[in-house]
């Protein structure tokens, strides 16, 4: 029964992706994304979902959707912009450097989505994360402080409060 619950949602997740990436929705590519989807699902959802109770909650979803509007209509815009101000200035303001960035998210999941955030916004580029220390080591195109809480608050702390309803 457990290997049902988490085979269903991950079996929809992988048939979206599927088709996303081929562009098609010819009877081919639905038959097609029908079988991987349900043949990978199989195999691997115990080892990618530990709790299917948490991938059916409909809270978590939401908290996913709003998540993603903010991501790519506010945090990715904003430093878009910031990035292409510092390009297109004549004395072009960069100031980089590594600073240690805190964590308090705890399941892998979450972990991994919050660097994934950090990394794919404009300016910033995780480069390293310590699991025993909690810390993402982050290359950052304008460095604001090196005080690891105040570079948590500047860089991550938004992923981290969307990271902590979806995932933990």
């Amino acid at each position: 029964m457990k290997r049902l619950k988490s085979a269903i949602p991950l079996t929809i997740l992988l048939f979206i992706i599927y088709i996303v990436f081929s562009g098609s929705l010819s009877t081919y590519d639905i038959v097609t994304g029908i079988v991987v989807s349900i043949t990978v699902s199989t195999i691997f959802s115990t080892f990618v979902i530990s709790n299917p109770n948490k991938i059916l909650n409909f809270k978590r979803w939401l908290y996913l959707l709003e998540y993603a509007l903010y991501y790519f209509f506010v945090a990715e815009v904003k430093c878009h912009l910031d990035v292409m101000y510092r390009i297109l200035h004549p004395k072009l303001p960069v100031k980089p450097g590594i600073v240690a960035v805190p964590y308090n998210v705890s399941t892998d999941y979450a972990i991994t989505a919050v660097a994934n955030s950090i990394t794919n916004t404009p300016g910033t580029v995780v480069v390293d994360i310590d699991t025993s220390k909690k810390t993402y080591y982050v290359h950052w195109i304008y460095v604001k402080t090196t005080k690891p809480d105040k570079a948590r608050e500047e860089i991550s702390s938004i992923f981290e409060k969307y990271a902590m309803k979806i995932f933990d």
